[in-house]
């Protein structure tokens, strides 16, 4: 009977002395244990617009002028010469230099098709400058300066925010949406019975910057001949600046 027991025992005793011997040398025994999270997935968003206006401090004109001559030279030499006055009259009403960029200068054959054939009969020279001018109310001043000066076109006449002032605007615009979205949520929430929960998620969909209209405009013959016309009166109107943001929430 010992020898029937004693086998066992042995056997026993084995196994135990081995999984010592093993959580010794090499650690715990690993095993896994699979944990499961419930992730509460009912979300409520909302969103909300801001828009704010402002007076807009900075005017963007294009001032040009085209000749056209029986040579490249006197065209170029005609164009110049108006394009040097404007700039000099300019800058004495007090536009810095860097404000002054040339945006096109092109150089065109003029053709006369008479008789059924192509010939060169001169060239067209045209050049357009760009002129930023703050404050705006200096525009009106800029384009008599142009016009006086022989500028055969005035246009894309656009008066914005300076770029500093506009992230300022955004800002505002900003928060108040973030506060209309907050008060749409409470209000829908109060009357449908909704518990709000924490905020869990914030998005900024869009971002408006609505500038007037570009205005256009065309020296008239009166002013093409230098004959006396009425000072330039221009309106700089207002600028909107809007954005809009979602806002999601958990609920409870």
């Amino acid at each position: 009977m010992w020898k029937e027991v004693r086998t066992p025992l042995i056997t026993v005793l084995f196994i135990f002395i081995a999984v010592i011997a093993y959580t010794k040398l090499l650690g715990p025994i690993p095993f896994t244990v699979n944990s499961i999270s419930t992730v509460k997935d009912s979300l409520f968003t909302v969103e909300g617009t801001g828009e704010v206006t402002a007076i807009p401090d900075t005017a963007m004109v294009s001032m040009g002028v085209s000749k056209t001559a029986a040579s490249v030279e006197t065209a170029q030499t005609q164009v110049n010469e108006v394009i040097n006055q404007i700039t000099t009259e300019l800058k004495n009403l007090g536009i810095d230099t860097k404000d002054i960029k040339t945006v096109n200068y092109s150089v065109n054959p003029n053709y006369d098709y008479t008789g059924g054939t192509q010939r060169i009969n001169g060239y067209i020279v045209n050049a357009d400058v760009q002129v930023k001018i703050k404050p705006v109310d200096k525009a009106n001043q800029a384009i008599d300066i142009a016009t006086k000066a022989g500028a055969t076109n005035v246009g894309n006449v656009q008066f914005v925010i300076d770029d500093e002032k506009r992230v300022e605007l955004e800002e505002q615009a900003r928060k108040e949406a973030i506060e209309k979205a907050k008060a749409k949520a409470e209000s829908i929430a109060r009357t449908s019975g909704i518990r709000l929960g924490r905020l869990v998620d914030v998005q900024e969909n869009s971002q408006g910057y609505q500038p007037p209209v570009r205005m256009q405009a065309t020296m008239e013959k009166d002013a093409m001949i230098g004959n006396a016309v009425p000072a330039t009166e221009l309106n700089p109107g207002e600028n909107k600046v809007s954005t809009s943001v979602s806002l999601s929430y958990e609920t409870l």
